[in-house]
């Protein structure tokens, strides 16, 4: 079966979605609070502050060049759309695909399609200096071929989103200090500060997350299972099976993990699984379900990534079931 469109990006070369800055966050910083937090430090840029000429290479390995940083911007993934605006310049996005949705200011503009198939003529019609998509995306080359010029970039993992935001502030011409750093340091500062939280008794709690129907799981070099990694868990997932690998019902019975957590989307079709009863965690009720709201927060590799790490840390702290139950 094909994955939900929540999560077509994340399987289709993880090229999800760039988000949201997060604010310093304090040690006891909540789910809401990091909600609210992220656009608190963004810069306000004047015109005149980004008016250089700028060139980037992008995750397909072409060279871009714009006379000066991008005015009208097409997003075509809703990292990108997040991460344009995290870097301060929501106002330049004309146009947005349909899984857009944060901050709400997006939900304004023209819808143009899907990340992987928008409609073309919907995009050329906005004029946009530049279209930001992901390098899964088949329409970079009709609209290369119709003039456009198209920005194609690609996380995986953590590590890929400095990177990229690196790469988006460049072509955006905002200074790396006030950009790309500037958001990194605060998803870290986040995602420590939930650490901290986290009651000890949590701790190398055996963790299934499933991310969409199939069922398709997150590894431990996904960057949703990196993010489980800093919350001081164990993945049942062997990292050899990949990032985000489709397995069989039978390995989770095999597995047996302490805390199963799913999107809401994929929760309602999981109990349906060959022996899903059976499972230990599903006894004791030691399952977390995520709105669809949560898991757009959760399935985009960004800055709003310590959102998503206090999201999986609520769930841990409600149902780990301590050291000595996950003894084996």
């Amino acid at each position: 079966m094909a994955p939900r469109p929540l999560l077509r990006q994340a399987l289709a070369r993880v090229a999800l979605m760039l988000a949201l800055p997060m604010a310093q966050a304090a040690p006891s910083a909540s789910v809401d609070e990091l909600r609210l937090q992220p656009f608190a430090n963004a810069p306000v840029w004047k015109d005149q502050d980004l008016v250089a000429p700028v060139a980037i290479v992008d995750d397909r390995g072409r060279k871009v060049q714009l006379a000066q940083p991008p005015q009208r911007i097409v997003s075509l993934l809703p990292s990108l759309t997040e991460s344009t605006c995290a870097l301060g310049l929501c106002e330049r996005l004309v146009g947005v695909d349909r899984y857009s949705d944060w901050p709400a200011s997006v939900k304004k503009l023209p819808v143009v399609g899907g990340g992987l198939d928008p409609s073309v003529e919907s995009v050329v019609a906005l004029k946009p200096d530049v279209v930001l998509l992901s390098d899964a995306s088949k329409a970079a080359e009709r609209l290369q071929a119709l003039g456009l010029k198209v920005v194609a970039l690609d996380v995986k993992s953590k590590a890929d989103i400095h990177r990229v935001l690196g790469t988006l502030g460049q072509l955006l011409g905002v200074p790396q200090a006030q950009g790309a750093d500037r958001v990194w340091h605060a998803l870290e500062s986040g995602i420590d500060a939930v650490v901290r939280d986290l009651p000890e008794r949590t701790r190398h709690s055996r963790v299934y997350f499933e991310v969409s129907r199939g069922p398709y799981a997150a590894g431990p070099q996904s960057f949703i299972g990196e993010t489980l990694t800093q919350l001081g868990v164990d993945n049942v997932v062997p990292a050899e099976l990949g990032p985000f690998p489709r397995l069989s019902p039978e390995f989770l019975l095999r597995a047996q993990p302490d805390v199963i957590m799913l999107g809401n989307r994929s929760m309602q079709a999981a109990t349906s699984y060959p022996g899903w009863h059976n499972l230990q965690a599903v006894k004791a009720g030691r399952v977390c379900v995520f709105t669809d709201e949560e898991s757009y927060a959760i399935v985009r590799p960004g800055p709003r990534m310590a959102q998503a790490a206090a999201l999986m840390a609520r769930c841990l702290a409600d149902k780990a079931p301590g050291k000595a139950a996950v003894a084996r």
